[in-house]
């Protein structure tokens, strides 16, 4: 699970601000600091794919305490689209390595498209990864 550390910040209009070091184009708010951290999610997927659209590095998450989880699909998603840019690996590339067409790939990699989970787990294997899952209690 991606998890990226935010800063929130009471700002004079009683709402709270979301920003994060990691996404310097991340702006959000919310009443407060709950409703702040639920609309940092939507915020960093909108950050994650305008990353995706300009073929930009998604960073790795930084240090900090406050922290906002990702979705599992976007996670993995972000995952295999950093492992291609990794590997200097194009759409194209991808499509080809998986005998796909254009479009599947570019749908792979939509962060608002629930992709099926083989789909995901066969893109992973292309790049030589393999997806693992796991529960764990929340503490």
């Amino acid at each position: 699970m991606l998890t990226y550390p935010v800063i929130l910040t009471p700002d004079d209009n009683k709402t709270v601000m979301v920003t994060s070091r990691d996404f310097p184009e991340l702006v959000s708010f919310g009443e407060d600091d709950q409703n702040a951290l639920l609309h940092a999610v939507d915020a960093f997927e909108e950050a994650i794919a305008a990353r995706i659209a300009k073929r930009e590095d998604v960073p790795a998450p930084s240090r900090g305490k406050t922290r906002v989880a990702l979705p599992t699909q976007t996670t993995i998603k972000t995952i295999i689209y950093q492992a291609m840019r990794d590997a200097d690996l194009t759409k194209a590339d991808m499509a080809r390595k998986l005998a796909w067409h254009g479009p599947q790939v570019d749908r792979l990699l939509d962060i608002h498209h629930a992709s099926r989970l083989d789909q995901l787990d066969q893109a992973a294997a292309a790049l030589g990864k393999n997806l693992r899952v796991d529960v764990v209690s929340v503490e």
